[in-house]
């Protein structure tokens, strides 16, 4: 790589996260109000900055007092503590209940729109499924 090259994509990179860039991991409501972070390390906070639980790798969803409070499964199928399918994002993003009821959907983009498709809030560089957990099934 020329070396003007790599200050280039040095220069951009900074740019991208000086300005909030789309892998940041900020919850906002409708509003634009920051309510949450979801760190890439799974780490999850509040509005306040205090960590309310963790997602895993392996899918355990994980509380503020470290207590297993659900599971997400590779089909996207989320199980609370008791191992009950609550619910399941699709690959497009689509979120459904247990009942298989349409609760939402969480865009490419981040955008998380409710079952009237009107716009609840955004989750930039969030994985879908833990944005779906986070707006869409009450774990924390």
């Amino acid at each position: 790589m020329k070396l003007s090259s790599f200050f280039s994509v040095t220069v951009l990179s900074l740019l991208v996260a000086a300005a909030g860039g789309a892998s940041d991991g900020t919850i906002r409501d409708a509003k634009n109000a920051i309510i949450g972070k979801i760190e890439n390390n799974g780490t999850v906070r509040n509005g306040q900055n205090a960590t309310i639980g963790k997602f895993y790798s392996d899918g355990t969803i994980r509380n503020a007092s470290n207590a297993a409070v659900g599971k997400i499964q590779n089909d996207g199928t989320i199980r609370n503590r008791q191992n009950a399918a609550i619910g399941r994002v699709h690959s497009d993003g689509t979120v459904r209940n247990g009942q298989n009821a349409m609760l939402g959907k969480v865009e490419n983009d981040g955008t998380v729109r409710n079952a009237g498709n009107a716009n609840i809030g955004t989750a930039k560089g969030v994985k879908k499924e833990w944005a779906a957990v986070f707006f869409f099934f009450d774990l924390f």
